[in-house]
């Protein structure tokens, strides 16, 4: 598979503006130093607690939000070095699907005006070429012609999104970001629009990219993950490797706390203790130190670098690939004050 978009060592900070105007108190470090590599036809999953820096990641990744450091890819173009003309041109490629679809429709618009509006944006169809094209998207996503001039208040939250998916795929994107789609749905729900979103990746060869709190779903339909804590990736790479053996302590946390209906088999329990650092003084070293019940000393002041363990598998932490460099001493010297133990 070829590639579709990376990340290099991608940064995004907001400021912080303080009680007089224009003075900054300092910046939320919401994405930190990220490089990450998405393979066309693929899905890939981000996960990890709110706050994390998800939505502020996926945001940066089709230029709704523009980076303080480093660059984002998109079939080798650097989308912050394009034009104005060219990034517009590109960004046809790049579609969102948002979590709340109650907020995320017009509710003046009618069915056709909401799926239609990309195209009348883009100004290169009829309206009765763009009558036909929304007809089509409604019957892809399980509406029909009959919903055509229909208000959003008169569909359930599931009609919502699905008439956000049909908004979303109406320029024919290659690229679809899909920002927690199911989470505010009702569970019986759920299945049907993940089935839809599998059946559409199907047939239109889309690249997901898929945002989730939910580990099963992610288990189920995304071919590689990403595990983010605090603006960093903890730990990434193939799917089922992640699953089979996670290596970060956060993952395995993550994974414990995932509900499972298999009451015959015991389960270890990670309850990790405390709250999560603030992003604007985040922890010098590793960002999980502080709730990490396997900290060492080692771990508050040194930055882990995220390497890769096996074939398709990486992770950022001390207690997999060892401080080098550092004497012995300044490593395990225990207990580490603040650490959960």
């Amino acid at each position: 598979m070829r590639e579709i978009l990376s990340m290099k060592n991608l940064s995004v900070h907001f400021p912080v503006k303080g009680g007089l105007p224009f003075v900054k108190r300092g910046v939320i470090q919401a994405v930190s130093d990220v490089s990450l590599t998405i393979m066309h036809g693929e899905t890939f999953g981000i996960v990890g607690e709110s706050g994390c820096g998800k939505t502020t990641l996926a945001n940066a990744m089709i230029g709704m939000v523009k980076p303080t450091a480093g660059e984002v890819l998109f079939n080798g173009m650097n989308l912050n070095e394009l034009s104005r003309e060219d990034f517009k041109k590109t960004r046809r490629q790049m579609q969102m699907i948002f979590q709340d679809p109650f907020s995320s429709l017009n509710p003046r618009f009618n069915v056709y005006q909401i799926v239609s509006e990309p195209m009348f944006i883009r100004g290169e169809d009829d309206e009765e070429t763009m009558i036909d094209r929304v007809v089509e998207l409604l019957e892809l996503v399980g509406l029909s012609a009959e919903d055509l001039y229909r208000y959003p208040s008169d569909f359930s939250g599931g009609q919502r999104q699905r008439l956000g998916i049909a908004r979303s795929i109406s320029l024919n994107p290659s690229f679809l970001v899909c920002d927690e789609p199911v989470s505010a749905l009702d569970v019986s729900i759920h299945a049907q629009i993940l089935n839809l979103l599998v059946k559409i990746q199907d047939q239109m060869k889309l690249t997901y990219v898929f945002i989730s709190h939910n580990l099963a779903d992610v288990k189920n339909i995304c071919d590689s993950m990403a595990v983010m804590y605090l603006g960093k990736i903890m730990e990434s790479g193939n799917s089922d490797a992640i699953f089979k053996r996670p290596l970060h302590p956060y993952t395995q946390a993550l994974l414990a706390a995932v509900l499972d209906t298999t009451f015959d088999e015991k389960r270890e329990q990670i309850i990790l203790q405390g709250d999560i650092p603030s992003p604007i003084n985040p922890p010098a070293g590793c960002r999980f130190w502080q709730r990490c019940p396997k900290a060492m000393k080692g771990c508050k002041t040194i930055p882990p670098e995220h390497l890769e363990v096996e074939e398709g598998h990486s992770v950022a932490c001390h207690l997999v690939n060892g401080f080098p460099d550092v004497p012995l001493p300044d490593r395990f010297d225990a207990p580490m004050e603040g650490a959960t133990k």
